[in-house]
């Protein structure tokens, strides 16, 4: 039998997919509030009594840092308040492309973040499509980590799939991309790039037959869509019929929409881990509001999370 009370709480950044999940989980987002002194110094306040109870922190860290540094307060507040269980569900888990060192002088920042969760107080971590699976290993606490396959799979089989291939923009992505061109029974296509500094592409190449057929690139973040439209107008040059996109995060920074909208991708499919900086008539936003809910009643309920990858 379960005894804990469920709680919901959302960041201030969060508050449109929390709403979401809250209305599918069936039990309101609880009273929380912040305050900021005259300097911008953050306080959030939890308007209700959180003792005993499970507590779902809902907030995703992308940019500014101070919805990071908000989560970490929220976390502090529900542990200091007596709170039996802390989870941190984040959507989107900023700085986890920083996930080793690369060349010299340069932090390991999903680590740094993944320890500085743990010192708050975060009992468990709830987040979808870390940029590198081996993130889940720097936490010393338990991470669920959701598969945006859930959302997409059930998606595209609605679909016509018949002259698809599925490709990844690069060779950082190929098991990514293999999981759908393996469940749907496609072939797989890989974008070879060459990076001369960060978010700038020098060279890429097309490797595999493309021709006459209806690609899908699949990724689990777009930031300024550099590598992702090079990897769309290299292919249609290669003969395809047409180029779409799956990619988890909507990052979408610096001149991404511009560089969408020049590029000859017909249409780029995101979740909600991010809101959207704007709209673009080639944009389409499928909602992770359910699959969410879902984990987190399994969450509470000890029942497994990986049923729901099958479930889908």
């Amino acid at each position: 039998m379960i005894h804990q009370e469920v709680k919901l709480f959302s960041g201030t950044k969060s508050t449109y997919l929390a709403e979401k999940i809250a209305d599918y989980y069936g039990y309101p987002l609880g009273d929380v509030t912040l305050q900021r002194f005259s300097d911008g110094e953050m306080q959030p306040i939890i308007n209700e009594s959180v003792r005993g109870a499970y507590v779902f922190l809902i907030q995703s860290t992308f940019a500014p840092s101070e919805n990071l540094l908000e989560l970490l307060l929220m976390i502090d507040a529900a542990k200091r308040a007596s709170a039996d269980y802390i989870t941190a569900v984040i959507p989107y888990f900023g700085y986890a492309r920083q996930d080793r060192k690369d060349k010299p002088r340069v932090p390991i920042s999903a680590k740094l973040i993944a320890d500085v969760l743990e010192a708050a107080g975060a009992n468990r971590i709830m987040t979808m499509d870390f940029h590198a699976d081996q993130i889940q290993g720097f936490f010393n606490i338990p991470v669920d980590h959701l598969k945006s396959e859930a959302i997409y799979i059930p998606y595209l089989q609605e679909q016509d799939l018949s002259n698809t291939i599925f490709a990844s923009p690069d060779v950082g992505g190929v098991k990514r991309a293999r999981t759908y061109a393996k469940h749907f029974g496609r072939n797989l296509v890989i974008c070879d790039k060459y990076r001369k500094k960060a978010n700038e592409v020098a060279e890429m190449t097309v490797i595999g037959e493309v021709k006459g057929a209806d690609v899908i690139l699949v990724d689990d973040l777009v930031d300024t869509a550099g590598t992702l439209c090079r990897a769309a107008d290299k292919i249609m040059d290669k003969g395809a019929k047409s180029v779409r996109a799956i990619c988890t995060h909507p990052v979408l920074s610096g001149k991404a929409y511009e560089n969408l909208e020049r590029s000859k991708l017909k249409e780029l499919i995101v979740c909600d881990t991010k809101p959207l900086n704007k709209k673009s008539s080639k944009i389409k936003v499928l909602s992770t509001a359910k699959l969410f809910a879902r984990a987190i009643r399994n969450t509470h309920e000890h029942r497994s999370i990986s049923a729901l990858f099958v479930e889908g």
